[in-house]
């Protein structure tokens, strides 16, 4: 969806705007305290910032990764991102931070924020697409048209999404069985407490189209769980990110929970790990995530 029409932004345009709009415009911005930066043209919205990893992914595969000028912290594939200036978090992120890098149009992943900083984005006639979240192919299918128009790719979105729709498809054919594992994601182990997903989130999507189903029920999105919760949840693979620091846990730490161990996927060995952002981004390799998890399921522990 976007959030501010680009007709807006070419009113402003020195080609569009008298003499006289110009000054008022000015001193209005003047008296609000707002600053809204140098009229863009056309041509200054090929300056991108691309917000939320799944959209940069987006972008590149629809050939337009030199039109970025900076990305957000969970942009980290495909690995030419990584040299783009980061603007933060895409959750907390501050104005300061996106305008210094002069955008001329910023493509964003729904639930970017905070509010106060899309607020003065706005006020900052910088346009902004929100490209709606979601965890399945539709989602997918969306997420991918919405970024083609907002580059002026309409056609070369509508054949990516058709092509991811298509190995998609094929994907979670082959993935099906009989009798799908339970599976409990684990976010992060901070401290010995289980930060796990339920319904409506991105790992229980994946889980799903994998094959598989979430061990947990009766709440949504992520939240810690109690040691009770973990054994009535007796989950035959839990599912973790690859990741570093504080919210790594190995296999031996696993064995060594003091419930985790108790549980049919530890004393099995059926500890699967995969990339975050494959697993959880539900962009153009959500394919290839699929095949690799239903892989592990079928697998690991065997």
């Amino acid at each position: 969806m976007v959030s501010r029409p680009f007709s807006f932004v070419f009113r402003l345009t020195p080609g569009h705007c008298h003499g006289g709009l110009s000054v008022l415009l000015a001193v209005i911005a003047l008296v609000l305290g707002v600053f809204t930066g140098p009229v863009q043209s056309q041509e200054d919205r090929g300056r991108i910032i691309s917000l939320g990893g799944s959209v940069t992914e987006i972008v590149y595969a629809l050939g337009a990764g030199d039109r970025l000028v900076g990305r957000d912290t969970t942009s980290t594939w495909p690995e030419a991102a990584l040299a783009l200036p980061d603007v933060g978090y895409v959750r907390a992120l501050s104005p300061e931070g996106v305008l210094s890098l002069d955008p001329g149009l910023i493509i964003a992943i729904e639930g970017s924020g905070p509010p106060e900083t899309l607020e003065v984005l706005d006020s900052a006639s910088v346009p902004l697409v929100t490209v709606p979240e979601g965890y399945d192919m539709p989602a997918i299918r969306a997420k991918i048209e919405t970024v083609g128009e907002a580059l002026g790719l309409p056609e070369d979105g509508a054949a990516l999404a058709d092509r991811v729709e298509a190995e998609l498809a094929a994907a979670v054919e082959a993935a099906r069985i009989d009798t799908p594992p339970r599976v409990l994601f684990i976010l992060s182990m901070q401290g010995g407490r289980i930060m796990a997903a339920g319904a409506g989130t991105a790992a229980q999507g994946i889980i799903e189209l994998a094959g598989g189903m979430n061990a947990l029920e009766g709440f949504s999105g992520y939240r810690q769980i109690s040691d009770e919760a973990v054994l009535l949840a007796a989950p035959d693979v839990i599912l973790m990110m690859d990741r570093t620091g504080d919210h790594a846990m190995g296999d031996d730490a696993m064995r060594a929970h003091p419930m985790l161990r108790h549980t049919p996927a530890v004393e099995a060995g059926r500890i699967v790990r995969q990339p975050g952002t494959r697993l959880l981004g539900f962009g153009p390799r959500t394919p290839e995530a699929v095949r690799a998890l239903a892989d592990a399921f079928q697998t690991t522990g065997s």
